[in-house]
């Protein structure tokens, strides 16, 4: 009798105290005087998240109703108290200038037991300086130029697959961002892998479920998933997986396999492949302090080329759904774009050249105000790695270990720096306002060391797509389309929630 009366005593004294150490933190901010939203005890400030909110969401919310009360507000990340950047002093601080305090995104990763997590966009510290070292040559404009006839080649038949399903669709009625999607898949498996997917022709080809379930499916479920967001550190040491094993071993197979087929079979080629490959053959690689270091591995390999196909199937397809989406709204830009696509092909002798799309500045415009108002990324996510007190605001210390959330969709959307910001509108990105325009108030990329190290491939991809879309056909809104369009709430991504209805006219 004793010792249960002692038992629940322990279990008494130890969940009273767990209680209390919870209301201490979520009173975190409360106690500093720094504005912050009321926390749920588990979701902190991400009530609602997938049934009634989407990530955008969350965060356009959250900088509306705390813009002007200091450099950041508070922020729960579950029940971790987290920042929320106002200030765009404070964020290129953050990004460029203490870059070395704030290096880190905090994202789980275990490339140990789950190499494909093993990637640019996750890893941390030493081991991402050094990787990023040795694939930023990689992405250069020469090798980037050497790809655009294998981009070329997928666009035409994107162009192909675009007629049938508007030939065989109800009065032109088409869903564009699936097709658009399967496009993604192909340039990334001919760019990355060096092989022929046929998504395109073929919506039940093997790589491109693949590659959806990659982003859809999850190994764990929704607790399991916010304990991963709560506790990335912990779970690395626990050696949990993200992956589920099936798409792991299919990715990590494709990759094994064609790195052996083409050692069997040398031959020149000018795919990411073939570029990593020489990074996996090298034998002298410079460190980022200047001392020699290990080749790739082919877990590095494959995590990198995985990241290429996450980077080229979401953000890329992303961005051109939303392109013809505004497109199909705004007839008057679509007529100015087709124009000067006609020009330029007129120009170049009935072709499309690498230097030809660069040259398009009203086409760079289009996709670029794309991703003012649809940012695939919403939000970039760092960790602080010392305490940092705010300059000239000594009360706001951001400390060691907190999440920093830099606001990109709310950003782009305020009023102060882009004028009518809800509005599609090209002209914001006149060479001249550019000139006038600080470079962290446009970060669909990023800013910074960790920026997208495939910005020129991604832009190249987008452009080129599009500029032989707008050439072959007209797009309008139909019965389906979604005005406004809403975001999916299922995934932290920007999509659109009920895909993107079109009705496309041959020219």
């Amino acid at each position: 009798m004793l010792v249960s009366a002692i038992f629940v005593g322990i279990v008494v004294t130890l969940v009273t105290y767990l209680v209390f150490m919870m209301k201490k933190r979520l009173n975190y901010w409360h106690s500093k005087n720094i504005a912050c939203e009321k926390p749920h005890w588990f979701l902190g400030n991400f009530t609602g998240l997938r049934s009634k909110r989407s990530f955008p969401e969350i965060w356009l919310d959250y900088y509306k109703r705390f813009k002007g009360t200091g450099p950041f507000a508070g922020f729960f990340w579950f029940s971790h108290p987290a920042v929320f950047i106002l200030d765009t002093g404070l964020m290129k601080d953050i990004l460029v200038k203490d870059f070395n305090k704030f290096m880190d995104r905090g994202f789980f990763h275990n490339e140990r037991d789950d190499p494909l997590t093993g990637h640019l966009f996750f890893l941390d510290g030493l081991k991402w300086k050094t990787l990023r070292q040795k694939v930023t040559p990689t992405f250069s404009s020469g090798k980037i130029a050497n790809m655009f006839h294998l981009v070329k080649n997928v666009s035409h038949r994107l162009v192909e697959a675009m007629q049938q399903k508007q030939e065989e669709s109800n009065e032109g009625e088409v869903e564009v961002k699936d097709l658009l999607a399967r496009f993604g898949t192909d340039v990334i498996g001919c760019c990355a892998f060096g092989i022929e997917c046929n998504s395109l022709t073929n919506p039940e080809a093997k790589f491109h479920i693949m590659g959806k379930r990659l982003l859809s499916e999850q190994r764990h479920g929704e607790i399991g998933n916010a304990f991963i967001l709560n506790f990335p550190e912990l779970v690395t040491k626990l050696r949990w997986k993200i992956i589920p094993d099936e798409i792991s071993e299919f990715f990590m197979g494709l990759v094994r396999e064609t790195i052996k087929f083409r050692e069997e079979n040398p031959a020149k080629r000018e795919d990411f492949m073939a570029l990593l490959m020489e990074l996996k053959d090298s034998k002298k690689i410079k460190s980022v302090h200047g001392e020699e270091a290990r080749p790739l591995t082919m877990d590095e390999i494959a995590a990198q080329v995985v990241l290429f196909f996450l980077a080229g199937y979401e953000t890329s397809s992303t961005t051109l759904g939303f392109s013809l989406y505004e497109l199909a709204l705004h007839q008057d830009i679509q007529n100015r774009l087709r124009l000067e696509v006609n020009e330029a092909w007129e120009q170049n002798k009935g072709d499309f050249s690498y230097d030809t799309i660069k040259g398009m500045t009203y086409l760079h415009q289009v996709i670029q105000e794309t991703l003012r108002l649809y940012p695939p990324v919403p939000t970039l996510n760092r960790k602080c790695l010392e305490d940092y007190v705010v300059p000239e605001h000594p009360e706001y210390v951001i400390k060691k270990g907190m999440n920093v959330i830099i606001p990109v969709l709310p950003l782009h959307r305020d009023e102060q720096y882009y004028p009518q910001a809800n509005e599609f509108n090209p002209d914001n990105f006149l060479p001249e306002l550019c000139k006038e325009r600080d470079s962290v108030l446009y970060l669909p990329f990023g800013e910074g060391p960790r920026n997208c190290i495939g910005l020129r491939f991604g832009e190249m991809q987008t452009q080129l797509a599009l500029a032989i879309l707008i050439k072959k056909f007209k797009f309008s809104p139909c019965s389906q389309t979604q005005i406004p369009v809403t975001f999916d709430k299922t995934i932290f991504f920007l999509n659109s929630e009920f895909g993107i209805h079109l009705k496309v006219e041959r020219l």
